[in-house]
């Protein structure tokens, strides 16, 4: 017990003091310092990503420190506690304890370091790397955004998503282009463009994610193609233009931070894209895919076939599809379903039985739902979605904690339903006229 314990606060002691200190020649960096001190700066770093209580870790501090000292005015050495400060290991793509990466002449294209943990190897991958980024300057390579195809080819957490663009390359990629192109005009030598390198490299990769490549940020070296900059009257650095088919191009003024970047990249994707699908729930993997990539899922179960015929239903999914198209921008799921066929899902919903047609936003991260209280049409719809989008409105847990098992069911073929069909009874054997008798 006396063991558990000291490790317990061993591990606590070190999770409050880091693995490094100021007495060190390895340089303690955070969110607040990192763009300052490694991205902008013309030095080669090494910085690994480190979580105090990893036991690699701490083997590895020795050496790190060691290596440190060794190349002190030669090459930087840092380190990130990425159990603390969690968005900077996110956005390089750290998943393991100790990462080490070599931020070289283009900082936005890190490389994994993959040597030995000893000091030795890691002051020779130092030299080795600053050898290469010294003879690239000679022959006149320097930083930069790399070019598209170079950025297609690199992998992981450091993908270079930024397109590079040219004279000859910009029409084909960007004119006509069913896609939204945010495109930064930039000059190597402008500081303010280096300032806001990192922020658009790491607003692209964000921005691919999540529009699924629907916008797409590219820069174009406007020293270099001289036609692109006279064409849009490009007269300072860096300036940033919006491009979309059969529109003028229009100059975008919002904020330099990676967060400004990524939100009107998201509003234009919006404003572009079609309303969500609506989806009939006809099996399992509907719902669940459904409502797992989306934030909400709006399910509605309409009356059966048969109390509204295809063209009662049809105005409860424009209904639906209006409301869709009008909360596009929340990227909620859409489904519906018809009274009966999935009564489980009702009855976790406190739906059960009654009452159609009925409407619940479902939470599937959280498993909690709200229902619709009020009637189903634009108007109740609109007030029950605005309520749950500046989050008010009562929430209840999904009955069971999950959603219950989905039955596979026909999808809808669009008609007016049909009652079953009797069966036939022959009644060619029986003696009415006995069977009368008998009554009476």
């Amino acid at each position: 017990l006396l063991f558990v314990l000291g490790t317990v606060s061993c591990t606590l002691f070190l999770a409050v003091n880091g693995l490094y200190s100021a007495s060190d020649d390895v340089i303690e960096l955070t969110p607040t310092n990192f763009n300052k001190e490694v991205i902008q700066s013309e030095n080669l770093w090494l910085v690994e990503f480190y979580a105090p209580w990893c036991g690699h870790c701490q083997r590895l501090t020795p050496e790190w420190k060691k290596a440190a000292t060794a190349l002190k005015g030669v090459v930087k050495v840092g380190a990130v506690d990425a159990d603390k400060h969690q968005s900077l290991g996110g956005q390089y793509g750290v998943r393991g304890f100790p990462t080490i990466k070599i931020f070289g002449a283009n900082k936005n294209k890190a490389e994994d370091y993959q040597g030995g943990r000893t000091s030795d190897a890691i002051v020779d991958a130092a030299l080795s790397a600053l050898r290469s980024l010294v003879k690239d300057r000679l022959s006149g390579r320097s930083g930069g955004y790399s070019s598209g195809k170079q950025s297609r080819e690199s992998g992981g957490g450091d993908k270079k998503d930024v397109i590079e663009l040219t004279d000859d390359s910009f029409d084909k990629n960007v004119i006509n282009s069913d896609d939204v192109w945010m495109v930064e005009f930039y000059a190597p030598w402008c500081g303010h463009c280096k300032n806001l390198e990192p922020e658009w490299a790491a607003a692209a990769t964000e921005v691919k994610e999540q529009t699924k490549g629907k916008v797409k940020l590219a820069a174009v070296d406007a020293t270099v193609n001289q036609m692109l900059a006279s064409r849009y009257g490009i007269r300072g650095f860096p300036t940033i233009k919006i491009f979309q088919k059969g529109e003028d191009p229009v100059d975008y003024d919002g904020g330099r931070t990676r967060s400004d970047i990524i939100a009107r990249a998201l509003d234009l994707f919006s404003d572009n894209a079609p309303p969500p699908e609506l989806l009939e729930i006809i099996s399992e993997d509907v719902l669940k895919s459904t409502c797992d990539a989306h934030q909400l899922c709006i399910i509605s179960v309409l009356p059966h076939i048969l109390d509204t015929g295809a063209s009662g239903r049809n105005s409860y999914l424009d209904v639906m599809l209006k409301m869709a198209e009008k909360y596009k921008k929340k990227m909620w799921g859409w489904l519906w379903t018809e009274a009966g066929a999935q009564s489980d899902l009702e009855s976790s919903l406190g739906i059960g039985g009654f009452g159609y047609p009925a409407m619940a936003a479902v939470n599937a991260r959280k498993m909690k739902f709200a229902l619709l209280k009020g009637s189903f049409s634009e108007q109740g719809i609109n007030e029950f979605l605005r309520e749950l989008s500046v989050g008010r409105g009562s929430t209840a847990p999904v009955g069971g904690g999950a959603f219950p098992k989905i039955h596979s069911v026909e999808p809808w073929d669009g008609k007016d339903g049909e009652l079953p069909v009797e069966d036939d009874i022959d009644l060619s054997d029986v003696d009415l006229d006995d069977w009368d008798k008998d009554e009476l």
